[in-house]
């Protein structure tokens, strides 16, 4: 959503995919040259390619139903799931000999905010693309209809990320949302009250980038200009908890912008919106560790940023994060999207601009925990990489940027990166359909034991490599 809107709106409109050959094709194209131009990307690979192989095999020939639920650690996804679909996966059948009857195509699920931000292009692209959108917080019907009909009825798969949005970390699996198993489930039903016996199959698929280099020197700099805008200044001490005496000098220079940032979230949160972070500490707690205090202190104020938003739209601070996230975004789109605006007298609707200008400046707390949610004191202490550092230095300079107003949409490159994308055995559902189908009880557990195999596969592929 734009950081700020001065008018009250209407209702978004639904947009139905319409997926078109030649945009694919141009697209198609493009790509190559796209990916290390504008990406970074310069090497694409993927592994395990024979299973999507014979997914769209079986596919075409009438016998199967697959969803890809993929990891959504960046932006740059829909770009790497495309073109591991369009190129790499056509080049692994030609090499047994397999043809497809049709291209190796694939709808996709998207958040309906995204057009928002991303502007009127996108709005045109993605459902040229065979993109389809969800109204994220609510309980989209039409969305899910769509969804719903391409997933049983499409001559194509669809994708979706279950983790239900991107988490800026390559190394750490978002809990999921658990929309997908359920679609899986609603696709039996529909096969079945169409008299079709397909089986029906998710396939857990990991997104990975890879610094092709360290980008040590890029880490420094982009810290450099963060450290300026904190005016923090240039000597810092090593917390000693490196082996590497430059990382750990670069590392507690990680931890005294946290720091920093965090005092500023705090004196700002205090100041005008009466909210402190309460004073206690977390069990078991040694006070001379400054990660785990980072991280406890982070964790207590994501929690006062919601307060700030929750008590201006009146809501209960109630669930996980990330749930009370959907329940702020669907608030502030109520105030700003309004069925009503026809009905409205002019001072009505001036009151109603009035209503919209304020929702879009308060979803800005939301915007920003969303940001740090999968931010812990850990992650890069389990792994001192040069990967690690950058995502969480870039997680960094998105907030910084954010609170300044700027584009924290693209973010600076730190240099150049290779992909790999990594394919996990199906996952049937079908098999999983008495338990879902015995009643309501067996079908919640049916619905929450699948999401928790796909959430173990994610995980899985994500310790495949060192």
């Amino acid at each position: 959503m734009p950081k700020f809107v001065s008018k009250a709106q209407p209702p978004l409109a639904f947009i139905p995919q319409r997926l078109t050959p030649w945009v694919i094709e141009t697209v198609r194209f493009l790509l190559p040259a796209w990916m290390p131009w504008k990406l970074s990307v310069t090497s694409v690979e993927a592994e395990n390619l024979k299973v999507l192989v014979k997914l769209y095999q079986e596919f075409q020939a009438g016998n199967t139903r697959f969803l890809m639920a993929f990891r959504h650690p960046s932006t740059k996804d829909p770009f790497a799931m495309s073109y591991m679909l369009w190129r790499l996966v056509p080049k692994e059948a030609r090499k047994t000999g397999i043809r497809f009857k049709r291209p190796t195509y694939s709808h996709f699920m998207y958040d309906r905010g995204i057009p928002l931000w991303a502007g009127e292009f996108v709005s045109w692209l993605f459902p040229r693309l065979g993109g389809t959108p969800i109204l994220r917080g609510k309980a989209d019907r039409m969305g899910l209809r769509a969804a719903r009909e391409i997933f049983a009825n499409s001559p194509y798969p669809i994708a979706i990320a279950p983790e239900g949005g991107t988490n800026e970390h390559n190394e750490l699996v978002s809990p999921l949302e658990p929309g997908v198993a359920q679609m899986g489930f609603w696709c039996i039903e529909d096969l079945q009250k169409a008299n079709r016996s397909e089986s029906v199959y998710i396939v857990p698929l990991r997104i990975r980038y890879r610094y092709v280099s360290p980008p040590w020197q890029a880490i420094k700099e982009l810290l450099d200009q963060l450290e300026a805008q904190m005016e923090l200044p240039a000597e810092v001490s090593p917390p000693g908890l490196l082996k590497d005496p430059e990382k750990d000098v670069l590392y507690g220079r990680v931890l005294r912008l946290g720091e920093c940032l965090l005092v500023e979230m705090d004196r700002f949160y205090s100041k005008y919106y009466h909210l402190s972070r309460p004073e206690i500490e977390p069990v078991p707690y040694d006070p001379s560790d400054r990660n785990a205090k980072l991280a406890f202190q982070l964790k207590q104020q994501l929690d006062i940023a919601l307060q700030a938003a929750e008590s201006y739209f009146g809501l209960t601070a109630k669930g996980e994060i990330v749930d009370r996230c959907r329940r702020l975004e669907q608030a502030s789109f109520d105030r700003i999207y309004r069925q009503d605006l026809d009905q409205l007298t002019p001072v009505e609707r001036g009151m109603a601009d009035w209503l919209a200008q304020e929702a879009s400046l308060r979803i800005g707390h939301m915007r920003m925990v969303e940001r740090l949610t999968m931010v812990n004191g850990t992650y890069i202490l389990e792994k001192p990489t040069g990967d690690r550092f950058a995502e969480i230095v870039l997680i960094m300079w998105k907030i910084i940027t954010f609170l300044q107003g700027g584009d924290s949409h693209s973010p600076p490159q730190l240099g150049t990166q290779s992909l790999k994308l990594t394919i996990s055995d199906p996952i049937s559902v079908t098999d999983r359909w008495p338990t879902y189908s015995a009643n309501r009880k067996g079908a919640r557990k049916a619905v929450d034991e699948l999401t928790q195999s796909i959430q173990t596969a994610l995980e899985d592929l994500n310790v495949i490599e060192p």
